[in-house]
C-alpha cells in the first residue's frame, strides 16, 4: 500500500484557483496511478480527475475544461490544478490509488 497526504485546499472566491498536493510516501509511487475524489455533505464521493502511471489523464465532465491533473514521480506527488472554481466544486477532496486507504483529505471551499 502507499500513504498518501493531501494539502492545498482553502477558501476561495468564485472564479479563484487553487493547487491540490498529493504527496505520497515510499518508493514506488511512479507506478500506481491516481485519483482525485472528492464528497461533498450528503453526497456519494466521486471521481473527477485521473493519471495513470503513463501520465494519461481523464476528468468529470463537470471539472473538464478547468481542472488538469499532473503527476512529479521525482517528488512523488499528484497535483490537482483547479481554476475557474465555483461554488458547486465545494466539497472534501482526496486523493488515492486502486483498493487503497482513504486519507483526511483537504478541504476546498468557494463562497463569496
Amino acid at each position: 500500500q502507499v500513504q498518501l497526504a493531501e494539502s492545498g485546499g482553502g477558501l476561495v472566491q468564485p472564479g479563484g484557483s487553487l493547487r491540490l498536493s498529493c504527496a505520497a510516501s515510499g518508493t514506488m509511487f511512479s507506478i500506481y496511478a491516481v485519483g482525485w475524489y472528492r464528497q461533498a455533505p450528503g453526497k456519494q464521493r466521486e471521481l473527477v480527475a485521473h493519471i495513470t502511471s503513463g501520465g494519461s489523464t481523464s476528468y468529470a465532465d463537470s471539472v473538464k475544461g478547468r481542472f488538469t491533473i499532473s503527476r512529479d514521480n521525482v517528488k512523488a506527488t499528484v497535483y490537482l490544478q483547479m481554476n475557474s472554481l465555483k461554488p458547486e466544486d465545494t466539497a472534501l477532496y482526496y486523493c488515492n490509488t486502486a483498493h487503497n486507504i482513504w486519507g483526511q483529505g483537504t478541504q476546498v471551499t468557494v463562497s463569496s
